[in-house]
């Protein structure tokens, strides 16, 4: 869970620095406001989506014999943790290219 914060708020200020520096100064609060409607409306429909996919895991027998609802939490943080491995992969070669030319 630490983790998944941190990783959180570093990629909300990244995501922030980037608008903010894209943006042309006579539209950067126009970017902001975009930003912040983009980053409130993923996180309430990824709370929707995460809630569905833990009561649906609850309500079938999926074998993993956790107590409680611990088995939806575990397919949740296991989708997140294939998505970051997905989000890595396609990253990957960005990531030494110079964009400045």
């Amino acid at each position: 869970m630490l983790l998944a914060g941190i990783g959180t708020g570093l990629f909300g200020h990244g995501t922030l620095t980037a608008t903010m520096l894209l943006a042309p100064r006579s539209q950067v609060g126009i970017a902001m406001g975009a930003w912040g409607a983009v980053q409130a409306t993923s996180q309430g429909v990824g709370a929707t989506i995460g809630g569905v996919i833990r009561d649906v895991a609850n309500g079938m027998n999926i074998g993993l014999d956790l107590p409680g609802n611990a088995s939806g939490y575990v397919i949740i943080f296991a989708l997140e943790l294939a998505f970051m491995a997905a989000t890595l992969a396609a990253m990957w070669p960005l990531m030494g290219r110079d964009n400045r030319d």
